[in-house]
């Protein structure tokens, strides 16, 4: 059976672990004022959701 010859380190282990979530965040553009904005989120620049305004973005 493989037994590791040194411990692996707090850092390193987390860095590992963490190695697959460092991507870039997929936009979409909003149908109403063109911004890039998350999917299935509202949106920050005119503040609608699904076609309709959910907040008053002044």
């Amino acid at each position: 059976m493989a037994v590791p010859k040194k411990k692996m380190s707090r850092s390193r282990t987390r860095r590992r672990k963490a190695g697959w979530k460092v991507n870039a965040t997929h936009t979409v553009e909003c149908p109403r004022c063109g911004a890039q904005m998350v999917p299935h989120r509202l949106c920050a620049a005119c503040g609608t959701y699904n076609g309709r305004e959910v907040v008053d973005v002044s």
